[in-house]
Formats: structure tokens, sequence, C-alpha cells
């Protein structure tokens, strides 16, 4: 991570000093101006991270200084902290007014400053954070071939941008509230963490090598994949197994089947209806088919008991993000883990189960398939 910069503006050289002193200490690079003018030119120069700016100075005001940061596209996004011998409310108010995110009172405590300047350059990072997964989507969305991929991750994003804004304005609200600006903040991390895992999932989309091969046994991939699915997604739910083929050699990635199975699975147990203490029971059974004499698949199914296939998305179910008021399938899981099962030569497929509930069905090669070579455009 980059060193943060802080721009420090106050006419006093000794507060200059002070907070140079601090700042640096922490390892902080601190760039100095002593009126409004010298400011601007400095923030044009240097684009700061963050502005430490006194209201009251000659010839221009921290006021002033802000409403020309706020006027311009390039700058209003600086978070300016200001620094004011004013204690009346109204004189608070008008500086949160004018654009700054926060304020220190004179005379400065040291270690106060130095806390309030580390809570915004989080949240600069956050922010920064923020613009990047936006143009990574960008991207993945030039590279996506489907087009609800697209439109599924803007709703989403779109819905925890609104949280992250909705918790910094609640940061600000309750700035003088330690706890409470800690919690929001919590609760900022966890929506930036969410969009994340949006935005890998949606770049695993677009991979269109296949992953390395290697020998690996059925049964010893089953319980990896059951185990995962446990483990990532804190289930303690059991699934029975039925597996007469016991730990037939096949030409697999580990990691690929692994993530498809607990995916499937997770999709499995979500289907059941949310009551507390009632069992979601879920099971794996395999067989054994002969495509031809030199072509051999394993079919996985795995089933389950819950509200089955909704007939408005029956067609659509392996769209990301499809979803109705009593569906399975929400999301991207089922999305990814067809993808990535083709990766391997296989393919994964939808049913209603009889008396009830639905199978999904793996079908891998038990050898790799030959292929002939493909472009990157297939």
């Amino acid at each position: 991570m980059a060193t943060p910069n802080i721009l420090v503006v106050d006419d006093q050289p000794i507060n200059v000093q002070l907070l140079r002193s601090k700042l640096e200490r922490e390892g902080i690079r601190v760039t100095a101006a002593y009126n409004g003018m010298e400011a601007l030119r400095s923030v044009a120069d240097e684009k700061p991270d963050l502005i430490l700016l006194d209201v009251m100075m000659p010839d221009m005001d921290g006021i002033e200084v802000c409403q020309r940061l706020q006027a311009s596209e390039e700058t209003r996004s600086i978070p300016v902290i200001f620094i004011t011998a004013r204690t009346s409310k109204e004189g608070k108010l008008e500086g949160l007014g004018v654009g700054a995110v926060d304020y220190i009172t004179k005379p400065i405590d040291l270690d106060e400053t130095l806390a309030r300047v580390q809570t915004q350059l989080r949240f600069v990072a956050i922010n920064r954070e923020i613009v990047d997964l936006q143009r990574r989507l960008l991207e993945s969305r030039r590279a996506a071939t489907i087009g609800a991929v697209t439109q599924g991750i803007a709703h989403n994003l779109n819905n925890l941008l609104g949280v992250v804004i909705g918790y910094l304005d609640l940061v600000k609200a309750y700035y003088d509230k330690p706890e409470q600006v800690k919690k929001n903040a919590q609760h900022v991390e966890d929506a930036v963490q969410r969009i994340v895992s949006i935005i890998k999932q949606l770049s695993s989309l677009v991979v269109k090598i296949r992953p390395p091969l290697s020998k690996a046994g059925l049964q010893t991939l089953i319980d990896g994949g059951v185990l995962r699915f446990q483990s990532e997604y804190r289930k303690d739910t059991p699934v029975m197994v039925t597996n007469p083929l016991g730990d037939l050699p096949m030409d697999s990635n580990i990691e690929s089947f692994e993530e498809v199975l607990a995916k499937v699975l997770i999709n499995a147990w979500e289907s059941y209806d949310s009551r507390p203490g009632e069992p979601r029971p879920i099971w794996i059974n395999t067989k054994l088919i002969e495509k031809n004499s030199e072509a051999k698949v394993v079919e996985i199914t795995v089933e389950d008991q819950g509200r089955g296939l909704d007939p408005e998305i029956r067609d659509h179910i392996f769209e990301p993000f499809i979803s109705s008021k009593n569906t399975v399938g929400v999301g991207m899981g089922l999305t990814i883990a067809r993808h990535a099962l083709r990766n391997l030569g296989g393919e994964a497929t939808l049913h209603d189960r009889p008396g009830g509930g639905t199978q999904t069905i793996l079908v891998h090669p038990v050898e790799k398939p030959i292929r002939k070579n493909i472009t990157s455009d297939e």
C-alpha cells in the first residue's frame, strides 16, 4: 500500500510543525501550506489523500478553500478535516455543511487528531477499492458473453454500494462516538468483501482455459467437496453418500471439482424452507456410464427434498442471478459450478426429483478427453 499523503494547511507554522512531527512518526507523508491559495496550488500538484485545513486564515479562509475544492470534479472527493477554534454548534455545522468530513478543535490534541486521520485514511482506502472494483467490473462486462451476468452484477453492486454509502453517512453523523464509528466501519468492510466476492466469481466465468488435470480417486474427490461445503459455508448438515465405484481413478482437477460439488451442495441446502431445527437431508449417488468402448463418464447425482424447481425459471436455472419468489439457484453458484465442470470436460443439469425436491446431475469424464486445438475465441 502506498504511503498516504496529507496536506496540512495552517497560517501558524508551529501548528504545522506539531502536526507534521506527529503524523510523520506514524509513517504518513506530510505536505504543508500556509494560506488558502497555497493550499489550492498544492492540491493541484500533489493530489493529497486527506487535507487538515485551518478555518481561520487571512485572505482566504478554510470555508472558501473547501468550497472551491467541492466545486471541482477532480478535488471534491478529497476528504477535508477542519481545524477550528469554534466550539459552537453553528460553527461546526457550517464546516460540515460545506463538505468537510470531520473537525478538530483547538488547542489541538495530537492523539485525537491521529485517530481521526487514520479513520479517514481507512475510508479513503475503501473508496479506492470500490473504484478499482468498478473498473474491474467494466472489464469483466466486456469479456462476459451472458447479458444476465452484467445486469445481475450491476444490480448487486449498486445495492452494496448503497450500503457502503449509508454506513459512511452514519460514521459522519456519529463521528464523536468511537464505538459507533467502529461498528459502522465494520459494516462498510463487510459490504466491500461481498463486492470482492462477486467480482471474483465473475472473473472465473470468463476463464476459458482448462485447469491442469491429474489422477484423483472419486471417493477422495467427493469427500473433499463435502468437507469444503461444510467448512466454507459453515454447515454441519450430514451428506449421505452412496458410491459403489469407490476410489475410481479419474483425470480431474481437485480444486475445481471440490468447488463444483460444494456449490451444488449449498444450492441443495438452500432449497429447503428455513425452519429452525428442521433437517435438510442431502444425498449423493454415483454410477459409471460407458458412452462407447473408449469413453466412460461418472454420473454424480445430488438430491434434496427442498422446494424444487420453480416453473418460471426452469429453462434459465443456470443463468446468473435468476430468481423468483420460490426458487433454487439464486446468485451465481450454479452458473460457476457448470462453467467449472465444463472446463473439466463434463456437464451439469438440474431436474425435478421424484417425490419432491431437485436432482443435480454432474457428469465427469473418467479419463482426460481428447480434444482438438481450440482458439481463444472459441
